[in-house]
Formats: structure tokens, sequence, C-alpha cells
């Protein structure tokens, strides 16, 4: 496009970034509440500390709408090394948290390669699909696109990091389908996926094969569900309209663990009931609507992969949260989009949606 600044401003998506605004504010408010009296100082820092990184993340979400997105695309053989040398360095200088897992690095502030990867690998197989579009019904041409997108996600689930793992693997199933993947292709890694799963629970964490254990079969180890349980108990306390901001009693009074995080929506659910929630996943769903449409006028395969990827990344994880909430998933760990507490998530996908900025503003004119 050969407009000024002004006509790319003008062609800005005020749908999607309002409906992501609203999102952040709705995420610091039950932030907030999930914290409120909270002695832990990790716990105390969490709202200011996500409203630092909203700051920066809708700063990095305009930087990039200003950024011809096809210029980002030129890069992606130095974004796929840097995503390849950042997860490496987490592996030797990573810092250790909860069950062990070493996903951290500090840079002044701590930041998490693997979910700041799973944007920047959006970027990177969008550029390398783009780029084999006309040949992506060979076998050969598919193979290379998982090995690509298989070396980080192998260095992920290392870490470990199962949730994210997966996220990037439906990540390329999705952004594989939009470029031209066939039927008989999904077959055959859906054949090997098979093949290869009792190599994959082998090398899990202990952990993460008790969770897919408790489940299954509950009753294996009842105090294994105690969160779930709280969880349920939370959603259906909730009712129509809920008990109130902050004045939600699993909440409040801690019997609702990492209720910040993995089970936020248990919290909105209990305090703003059925209405809040549905709120909730109505500006999740408004998001993921406008995404899709700037994939349907994206001016070239390319900008429109990008769409597909980043709509990916918020689905899934919307989909696995919520699931596991309800107790119709395993718990995994992955957070509620825009909604729960998590710098580098947040920064992730406001990069995300600066990205479909882009790529919206630099659609083809009507007419």
């Amino acid at each position: 496009m050969n407009g000024t600044g002004v006509s790319i401003w003008r062609r800005f998506d005020f749908i999607l970034f309002s409906a992501v605004v609203l999102l952040v504010i709705y995420g610091v408010l039950m932030i907030r509440s999930a914290t409120l009296d909270a002695i832990d100082p990790d716990l105390i820092n969490r709202v200011p500390r996500q409203i630092q990184y909203a700051v920066v993340g809708f700063a990095v979400l305009l930087i990039m709408t200003a950024i011809d997105y096809r210029l980002v695309g030129a890069l992606y053989q130095w974004i796929y090394a840097l995503v390849l040398i950042f997860l490496g360095l987490v592996a030797f200088f990573g810092l250790v948290g909860a069950a062990g897992a070493q996903r951290w690095l500090n840079v002044g502030i701590p930041i998490q390669p693997s979910e700041i990867s799973k944007v920047l690998l959006v970027i990177a197989l969008g550029q390398h699909l783009s780029n084999n579009y006309t040949r992506f019904g060979d076998l050969k041409t598919v193979f290379v696109s998982l090995l690509y997108i298989g070396i980080p996600a192998l260095l992920v689930f290392l870490q470990p990091s199962l949730g994210v793992t997966v996220v990037i693997m439906t990540t390329w199933m999705v952004m594989a389908w939009a470029a031209g993947l066939r039927l008989k292709h999904i077959l055959i890694f859906a054949l090997v996926v098979l093949i290869l799963l009792p190599v994959l629970w082998v090398n899990m964490e202990d952990y993460q094969r008790q969770r897919i254990i408790n489940f299954v079969n509950p009753e294996a180890d009842p105090s294994g569900q105690y969160n779930i349980n709280q969880a349920l108990i939370s959603i259906g306390s909730g009712g129509l309209l809920g008990k109130g901001y902050a004045q939600g009693t699993q909440t409040q009074l801690r019997f609702l663990r990492v209720r910040h995080t993995d089970f936020i929506f248990s919290v909105i659910a209990e305090e703003l009931g059925f209405a809040g929630a549905v709120l909730a996943l109505g500006l999740i769903g408004i998001v993921l609507w406008r995404i899709l449409y700037t994939a349907r006028v994206a001016a070239d395969p390319f900008g429109s992969l990008l769409c597909y990827g980043v709509a990916n990344l918020i689905f899934f994880q919307t989909f696995v949260s919520v699931g596991m909430n309800l107790n119709l998933l395993p718990v995994t760990g992955l957070t509620l989009p825009f909604i729960s507490s998590g710098g580098s998530s947040l920064l992730t996908l406001l990069l995300g949606i600066g990205l479909v900025e882009s790529v919206y503003v630099r659609r083809p004119l009507r007419g």
C-alpha cells in the first residue's frame, strides 16, 4: 500500500483493538480480585506487573502495526534462528521455577522464551509455508515444514512445557491446513503421532503424567483432584450474576489455588457468574472474528497465514483453559488469553495482534 501514515491509521481495526483493550482491563480487575489481601510478595506484585507488561505490550502492538508485516516476514530466517538461540539459552541459563521447570530468562525482567516463541514461530512458519505454497501437495514439502517447527517444539518440550509444545504443534497443523495440507497427509501424521505416543509418555515429567492419570481416573489420587473440585464448586456457585466482584468465597478464602493464572476462569464464573463468563468469552470471540476476517481480506498468502496462526494461539489456549476449569480436559497450565496473569503471555498475544493489525491496514482497497 502506498498510503501515508495517516491513511494507515484510518484503516486501523478499532473493533479488534477495543475488544483487546477490554479483555486486558478485565484481566487486571480479575487478577486484583484473585490476589486481594495476599501476603506473598509475588502475588502482591501481580497487578502492577500485569499493568506494566500491558503498557509495553500495547506499545509493541502499535509499533508492529506501523511496520509492514512483509518486512518482518523477510527476516524469517533470522527470527527462526533467534528462537532456537533463546530456547537453547534457557537450557543452560534458565531460571528454575515450579516443579523444576526451567523456562525463564532474566533480561532485566523475567521472560519466558517459550511463550514469545509461539508468535515468532508463527512469523517464521508463515513465511516458510508461503515460500512453498505451490508445492504443499508434496509429502516431502509437508515433512520439511513439520521438521522446521518440530525442532523448537522439542526444545520447549524438554524444559518441560507440554502445554506450549501442544500449542506450537496445533499451530503448525492449522497453518499447514490453510496452506493446502491434504487429508491423506493428516492421516499419515496422525498414525506417526500414535506410534510416538509411548515415547512421549516415557519422556514426560512425573507430574505431567500424573495430571493425565488424574483426569482419566480421578479416584487414583483424590488429593490431586482438589483444585479441580474447587474450580467446579466456584463455577457452580456463581449462578447467573455471581456473588459479586471480590466476594467469591472459594477465591477470597483461598480454597481455589493458582486462581490468578490457571483457574482465573473459575474466579470470573464465581464472582461475576454466567454473565461474566459469557462476557469474557464473547470478547475473545470478537477478537477471533476480526482476526479471521483479516485473514480473508489479506493482500497475500503470508498475511493470511499470519492471521490463522495468531487465531489458533488464542482459540486453542481459550479452549484448553476453559476446558480444564470445567474438568473437560487435563490441567496443562495454559493461560486464558489476555486475562490470566502472565507478562510473557500477554506480550506474546499483543505482539500477535499487532501483526494482525499490520495485515489489516495493508489489505487491498475495494473498488
